[in-house]
């Protein structure tokens, strides 16, 4: 297996088609030759229709909702590029499924965050590019390289241009404590003060507010996360910013949006005026509503790609 394939080709499984051409296309090539479907019985088919032999292969497919296919057919089809002697592989999951089991929280539970480390790992993937991961240990599940880009690089300066910098009637707040470090880099960067809300999650998809800690009285809030399934944690939090914290305006912003079961209701009903989120994961048409601007990833990822093709360091891309 040669380090360094001779020429780059671009893939995509069936989770965010747009994406894949957005990024081909800014890198000036077709999107490769591959029909990704399923049997009579359920199973994945995959068909890759051109040759990869001693090729640069970058698979784009996040493990979002159907989260089984979506990881089944990535893995095919590292499987298939591996067996046709594919110089590298990249397996750019701009969306990580399964990133919220990282770790045992009681008896008898599985880290599936690891599972799934392993079983990419293992279908013969050389490298991983994704967004955000939910816990940043993840990493460290792979024996792999693993580039783990920033969203905040697209974010930051969206909320610049928005509401500017340095300003005294503007908070960023953080809806639990482990957002915190990410909220912290919107402060640094925008010059902004940080509030947290202390809260408390009786079981999964259920929390309840507990606290604010920080002043957010009279002042527009900005709430920042890394990703929304329920929004149940973001509507709580936007209604305990206004009803306990006083703050007058709520804004929101998230890398992932996830958007299951009764999340599109709840921001719809929520005091939130406008929740932006990037396009690391597909919006479907029912889920697309005035209050959600989705901005895109494809310019990070495209140049990400081109610096891992050109064997050039891709950490600028973190600042």
């Amino acid at each position: 297996m040669i380090s360094h394939g001779k020429n780059i080709k671009i893939f995509s499984g069936n989770s965010h088609p747009a994406l894949a051409m957005q990024i081909a296309s800014a890198l000036g090539l077709p999107l490769g030759k591959a029909t990704v479907g399923t049997f009579s019985d359920g199973e994945i088919s995959v068909s890759m229709g051109e040759s990869v032999r001693g090729s640069d292969v970058f698979l784009i497919q996040s493990t979002c909702e159907p989260v089984n296919n979506n990881l089944m057919e990535l893995l095919i089809m590292i499987d298939a590029c591996k067996r046709a002697s594919a110089g590298r592989i990249t397996a750019v999951i701009p969306y990580f499924g399964y990133a919220r089991q990282d770790r045992k929280n009681k008896a008898r539970d599985p880290i599936s965050s690891k599972l799934v480390a392993d079983l990419i790992t293992t279908a013969g993937a050389d490298r991983v590019l994704t967004m955000d991961l939910h816990a940043s240990q993840i990493q460290g599940f792979f024996n792999i390289p693993v580039d783990n880009m920033l969203g905040t690089s697209v974010l930051i300066p969206h909320i610049a241009g928005k509401f500017g910098c340095g300003r005294d009637d503007v908070v960023v707040v953080s809806p639990d404590l482990g957002s915190v470090s990410r909220a912290r880099k919107f402060t640094e960067k925008l010059d902004l003060p940080l509030a947290i809300i202390d809260k408390r999650r009786p079981k999964a998809n259920v929390s309840e507010v507990m606290n604010i800690i920080g002043d957010v009285r009279g002042k527009k809030v900005i709430l920042v996360d890394d990703l929304i399934d329920t929004a149940g944690t973001l509507v709580h939090a936007a209604n305990a910013l206004i009803e306990k914290g006083g703050a007058t305006e709520i804004y929101a912003c998230a890398t992932h949006g996830v958007l299951s079961g009764p999340a599109i209701e709840r921001i719809e009903s929520s005091p939130i005026r406008e929740l932006t989120l990037l396009d690391t994961i597909a919006l479907p048409q029912d889920k697309q509503i005035d209050k959600i601007n989705v901005l895109p990833v494809a310019p990070v990822f495209t140049e990400a790609i081109a610096r891992i093709y050109e064997e050039v360091s891709v950490s600028p891309l973190f600042d």
